[in-house]
C-alpha cells in the first residue's frame, strides 16, 4: 500500500485528529481533497479486489490531516464523509476482523456497535445525518476513528495481536457471511 500512497502505521498523522473543514468556505479545499481521496481509491481498486467488503480511506492515510473520508461500500455509491461525528451508536455489537490499508498485512478483530448514527457537513456547509447498519457502519467508524487519530491497534481489546491475513481467512472462512449480512 505504501506504494499506492497510503500513509503506513508509524506515521505520526495518523495518530493526531485531523482537523475539521470550515465549510462552505473551505469548499474548493474539501472537493481537492475529495479528488486525492477518490483517485487514492482508485489506485488501491487496480492492485487489489475489495469487491466483497467494501473500501474506505481518510485524509491522513494519504497524508493529509483534514477530516475527510470515502466509504465505497459494495454494488453502492460512495459515501463522503466530512468532519463526521458519531452521535449514537447502538449497546448491540459485534466483532469481526477488520483489515487498514495502513496495516495491509494483517487483520484485527475489533468489536463495534451494528448501527452508528452519523452527522457529517455537506461541502455547502449544511449539517446532515445519517444512520448506517452493520458493515457500512463498521467500516464508516473505521475511517472516523482514523480522522480521530485512533487505528485499529487502539481498538484491539487487552490480550489480543494482530493475525496475519491467511490466519484471519482460516478463522473466519467457516463463520462467513455475505458483507450485507455482517
Amino acid at each position: 500500500m505504501r506504494s499506492l500512497g497510503i500513509v503506513q502505521y508509524g506515521a505520526p498523522i495518523l495518530g493526531e485528529p485531523a482537523r475539521p473543514f470550515t465549510l462552505p468556505d473551505e469548499r474548493e479545499t474539501a472537493d481537492t481533497i475529495v479528488g486525492q481521496l477518490l483517485d487514492a481509491m482508485e489506485r488501491m481498486r487496480r492492485a487489489h479486489d475489495f469487491s466483497g467488503k467494501g473500501l474506505g480511506v481518510a485524509a491522513p492515510q494519504i497524508g493529509i490531516g483534514r477530516a475527510a473520508a470515502v466509504i465505497q461500500p459494495p454494488g453502492a455509491d460512495p459515501i463522503l464523509l466530512l468532519n463526521p461525528c458519531v452521535t449514537a451508536a447502538s449497546e448491540a455489537m459485534d466483532e469481526k476482523f477488520e483489515r487498514c490499508q495502513s496495516f495491509f498485512d494483517v487483520r484485527v478483530p475489533v468489536c463495534r456497535p451494528l448501527r452508528i448514527t452519523v452527522e457529517t457537513v455537506t461541502p455547502n456547509g449544511n449539517a446532515a445525518t445519517e444512520v448506517y447498519q452493520r458493515g457500512e457502519a463498521r467500516l464508516i467508524a473505521h475511517e472516523i476513528d482514523h480522522l480521530d487519530g485512533l487505528v485499529l491497534l487502539n481498538r484491539m481489546r487487552p490480550g489480543v495481536t494482530p493475525v496475519p491475513v491467511e490466519e484471519a481467512r482460516k478463522r473466519t472462512e467457516a463463520t462467513s457471511r455475505t458483507w450485507s449480512d455482517e
